[in-house]
């Protein structure tokens, strides 16, 4: 099993928040990954960014990591368990942020773990394992 790594982790990681290689270390053999939901936030990020040297410095940051890291596509088996899980939310009264329901699909239906910071958002979702992550963070 591997480890998705939600945006929130990875801008903390950006901002020297994170310690990313004691994290990656703690995983032993478990891969990480990317939702591609979670590439295309990160992209933003950096588009919208106006001051010229933060946006270089995003830019590099968001490319080291999308070439570092493997992206899991959005597929069928993706969409389907978005449907699923979007409607038991729905049912439950008990729905999360369009984006972050992309992520807790992808890292289902590839039956991986979620590393994040919004653990309450993701704890939400029934069938998700939370990876721990508040040792790693600094102040």
């Amino acid at each position: 099993m591997g480890v998705i790594l939600d945006t929130t982790l990875l801008i903390e990681a950006e901002r020297g928040r994170f310690d990313m290689p004691g994290f990656l270390e703690s995983l032993g053999e478990a891969g990480v990954a990317l939702a591609a939901v979670t590439a295309g936030e990160l992209l933003f990020g950096f588009e919208r960014a106006t001051d010229p040297e933060i946006r270089a410095r995003r830019a590099a940051f968001v490319e080291a990591l999308l070439e570092a890291i493997p992206t899991v596509p959005f597929g069928l088996p993706e969409a389907r368990r978005h449907a699923a899980l979007w409607a038991e939310l729905a049912q439950r009264g008990d729905p999360i942020g369009p984006y972050d329901m992309l992520v807790a699909a992808t890292a289902l239906a590839s039956d991986f773990s979620l590393a994040t910071l919004n653990r309450r958002e993701f704890e939400r979702v029934p069938g998700l394992t939370l990876v721990e992550v508040d040792p790693f963070l600094s102040a």
